[in-house]
């Protein structure tokens, strides 16, 4: 079927994986930004030149808040700019050469950033959660509301409402533009696809638009309630039929199908837009990617790895990209499916791959750093915290990375369980058959078989209700549902029997929902006409973006979804349907309000706290961030030691603990329900250094001390001193001081310091005494020739004075020549040349011996030992 469409509602849902307790990031919509007038600060002359080239892209740093524009021709950044109040905020970011617009994902809220002044110029608020998304193209911006199935069109300039919104039944899917500006939205329950053309805007802002967008085609892709995932293409749109195996193509109105039954292990998944005539098909759970061609060809290969955590391939220039977030690495494979390249990063987290510009950007929203890849597959790193740009700014030190996870056991894969809680209610001619999960048992289920009453429906896995059409009134039957995964068949489970008829209550007027901090969900509804019968109970259905399930019955007029039944950070809508005490089933409620269910925040993760080396009393705490399970963390609860403390990081020091304690590091993460429960771990504060002496040396005029330092957790300064005298700084291992007298016993102290305090140690060392050798040579002259060898009158050689001068007087004897004398220091004196004898030595020095007591010999007179170096002596 195809037709053009002028009005009419149209269903759809959306699928997608899901991580329970936690949001899941929705993949940026990176796009370029060339023409905006904006001053280029850190780029050369050449890049200059080509950053006008319309090549650039916005990448979101949900760390930082900030975004960064990209150069795809040089891999630069060339502006940053902050976004208030979204740090770590998942963000959906969509634009053109001429607008951007933001989808806050925690808090709902859609601005727009002015690309001249990059401030917001307008904002308007949307349900928080996954549920909404935002498309655009051009001038066309749209918000898709997925759980209410409303797709209204805003001016990307105001965010004004454009026309009248497009509405569908709850749970649609899709919302993506293809190359030619049609909106492409999926309807599972009746299995078709439609494009929507959007209004034209006027020129001026204000002025309202006299028209609305309209849908343009609608064609059949589906049995009605198969699981459907759409990927918006160049001119048309590829819709996988997830149930049945099936890829449709609709390329300019021409359907195409191409069976995979055969080829797909598990549900399949595509990017939101995929460019070129190849589309990639990702088997997550099997690790498996299957590229069909636009002739119904279908190339199938491996991703290597293991774990679920793969991105949907991405088709760019003739390759296959794939990231894996776990490892996190992007695959790259050839036509052929052979793998060609690796590309690494410092990432951690979710990884974002879009093509734009002839350029593919990867994104990680976490990390400082992204990829852009150019259509020769040339991989280049960029750095979005660069700070020689327009809105740089010194960065922090960023924490180390978080250790890799533990490798996870791969479970035993088999047929799924049955499913639980099957039950039928009638209808008029019909009956509705719900049913809750069956156990996938470690292959994800693909589909639900429901079989009865000369029917078998398949029915994708996350539409969990179907109706049953073209009974007879007034016979009775019994329905069986089973689950298929990648083994097999599973066992079915049989429902209560029905007897359907005429005689159908009213379905309650509306439906009312809300979401309590306990992570419980309370649907209430006024109470339903029973048309002459007792309504017995009431069944309540939820309604998620690709989502059709029972959430539970109820006797009365409100159903308590428990805690944990509904994914956390996803909206939700709810419709309920009368059941009266014979079976029989009204149509269903209004759908109700669409809520988000959440609970308290988890537990803060890698949670690693240290010593502060350089501050006393003081540890450093970081922690990566806590699930929000639903509404945004808006801070963490610190408790170091007893000292508590609240911040809006993910990292804190915290002081005034005392040195050298032992303290309990405690972190709670908080949102609208309260504190969530702590991680905890134990830290040190710094303590005053330890000393120990190791062993200690000397020479005759210095002394070695080796010794050890615990530095306490700080960073320790070490000196060595002796009373009296200045100390000398050294290495925290060993320290030689100088200038000591030979002979001599000292008292050393080692001296360590840190920011708690300081240690000491002594040592005791005598230094070795230093000896020189009295020196004389007789002389060439007859009254010379015995000068060294006797007493003579007057003066003799060697002579020894009680002071630094040849006093006569002051003699105190003399050193016969080789006699070894012991010396203690130098002092200035009467010059003395020993012209006579020992090789013509002059000198003022006069060395302290041990003759007769401490007395003075000219060093002109005397070799020292060792070299017969002066300076080694201390002066006296």
């Amino acid at each position: 079927m195809a037709s053009i469409d002028e009005a009419g509602p149209i269903r759809t849902t959306r699928s997608r994986s899901r991580l329970r307790g936690g949001l899941v990031t929705v993949a940026t919509v990176l796009a370029l930004l060339a023409a905006m007038g904006l001053t280029v600060l850190g780029l050369g002359s050449a890049d200059n030149a080509v950053a006008s080239y319309d090549a650039s892209s916005w990448l979101w740093s949900a760390a930082r808040s900030e975004l960064a524009r990209v150069n795809g021709v040089t891999a630069r950044v060339d502006t940053r700019t902050e976004v208030a109040g979204a740090r770590r905020h998942p963000m959906q970011v969509v634009q053109t050469d001429r607008v951007l617009v933001l989808r806050d994902l925690h808090t709902g809220q859609i601005s727009t950033l002015d690309l001249a002044t990059l401030q917001i110029t307008a904002t308007t608020p949307t349900t928080p959660g996954l549920g909404v998304s935002v498309a655009l193209h051009e001038d066309a911006a749209f918000v898709v509301d997925a759980v209410q199935g409303v797709v209204r069109q805003l001016d990307p300039r105001s965010l004004a409402p454009v026309g009248e919104p497009v509405r569908y039944p709850p749970g649609i899917t899709g919302g993506a533009f293809d190359g030619v500006g049609r909106l492409w939205i999926a309807v599972p329950a009746e299995g078709t696809v439609s494009a929507i053309s959007p209004a034209v805007l006027p020129s001026n802002a204000a002025e309202s638009p006299q028209v609305s967008p309209r849908r343009v085609e609608t064609h059949d892709v589906a049995e009605p309630s198969h699981e459907l995932v759409v990927s918006a293409l160049d001119d048309g749109v590829a819709v996988l039929d997830r149930t049945a195996g099936t890829l449709v193509t609709v390329v300019a109105g021409t359907v195409r199908r191409t069976a995979l039954a055969e080829t797909l292990t598990g549900p399949g998944t595509m990017p939101t837009r995929t460019s070129g005539p190849v589309v990639p098909v990702t088997v997550v759970g099997q690790r498996q990617v299957h590229a069909i061609t636009d002739g119904g060809e279908v190339l199938s290969f491996p991703v290597p790895g293991e774990g679920d955590r793969l991105s949907p391939a991405v088709a760019w220039a003739g390759r296959f990209y794939c990231a894996d977030e776990a490892a996190g690495v992007v695959y790259a494979f050839d036509s052929a499916g052979q793998l060609v390249d690796t590309v690494r990063g410092r990432w951690s987290g979710p990884l974002e791959l879009e093509v734009r510009e002839n350029h593919l950007f990867i994104n990680a929203p976490d990390a400082s750093t992204a990829r852009v890849v150019n259509d020769r597959h040339e991989v280049r790193e960029v750095d979005k915290y660069a700070n020689d740009v327009l809105g740089g700014d010194p960065p922090p030190v960023e924490p180390p990375p978080p250790p890799p996870p533990p490798k996870k056991k791969k479970p035993q894969v088999s047929k799924p369980g049955a499913p639980r809680g099957v039950t039928a209610a009638a209808g008029n001619a019909q009956a509705r058959v719900s049913w809750r999960p069956a156990a996938a048992n470690g292959a994800e289920i693909i589909r639900y078989v429901v079989e009865g009453a000369g029917q078998r429906l398949e029915v994708g896995a996350n539409q969990r209700s179907v109706e049953v059409k073209e009974l007879t009134n007034g016979e009775t039957y019994e329905f069986s549902v089973h689950a298929v995964n990648a083994k097999g068949a599973g066992p079915a489970r049989t429902s209560n029997p029905v007897t359907p008829t005429a005689d159908v209550p009213d379905a309650p007027a509306s439906a009312t929902a809300e979401a309590r901090p306990d992570g419980t969900v309370v649907v209430s509804w006024p109470e339903a006409n029973g048309q002459g019968n007792r309504i017995a109970r009431y069944a309540v259905t939820a309604t998620s973006d690709g989502t059709n399930a029972p959430a539970g019955e109820a006797t009365g007029t409100e159903l308590v979804v428990k805690a944990g039944e509904l994914e956390y950070g996803t909206q939700y809508a709810f419709t309920v349907v009368s059941i009266n005490d014979k079976g029989a089933a009204s149509e269903a409620s209004p759908v109700s309000n669409t809520v988000v269910p959440f609970t308290l925040p988890g537990e803060p993760v890698e949670l690693v706290a240290s010593t502060v080396a350089d501050q006393p009393g003081t540890v450093a705490v970081q922690w990566s961030s806590a699930a929000a399970n639903g509404r945004p963390v808006t801070g963490y609860v610190v408790d170091v030691g007893g000292r508590r403390s609240e911040v809006t990081d993910t990292r804190t020091t915290v002081g005034g603990l005392g040195d050298g304690q032992n303290v309990t590091v405690r972190v709670r993460a908080v949102n609208e329900a309260g504190e969530g429960p702590e991680a905890t771990t134990t830290a040190r504060t710094v303590a005053p250094p330890r000393v120990t002496v190791t062993g200690a040396s000397a020479t005759a005029t210095e002394a070695t001390v080796t010794f050890t330092v615990d530095a306490g957790g700080g960073k320790a300064t070490c000196t060595l001193s002796r009373s009296g005298q200045p100390a000398k700084s050294g290495p925290c291992s060993s320290i030689t001081m100088t200038g000591l007298t030979p002979g001599t016993s000292y008292t050393f102290t080692v001296t360590a310091t840190n920011a708690a305090g300081a240690g000491t140690a002594s040592r005791a060392q005598e230094t070795q005494a230093l000896y020189g050798i009295a020196t004389c040579v007789n002389g060439s002259e007859p009254e010379q020739r015995t000068y060294c060898d006797r007493d003579r009158e007057g003066r003799n050689g060697n002579e020894i004075f009680s002071v630094p001068r040849q006093d006569n007087d002051r003699q105190v004897g003399w050193a016969k020549p080789t006699t070894r004398l012991k010396a203690y220091c130098k002092i200035r004196g009467e010059e003395v040349y020993a012209y006579v004898y020992n090789n013509d030595k002059q000198s003022t020095w006069w060395v302290r011996v041990e003759y007769n007591g401490r007395n003075y010999i000219p060093w002109a007179w005397l070799n020292l030992e060792g070299g017969d170096k002066i300076n080694v002596l201390p002066t006296c």
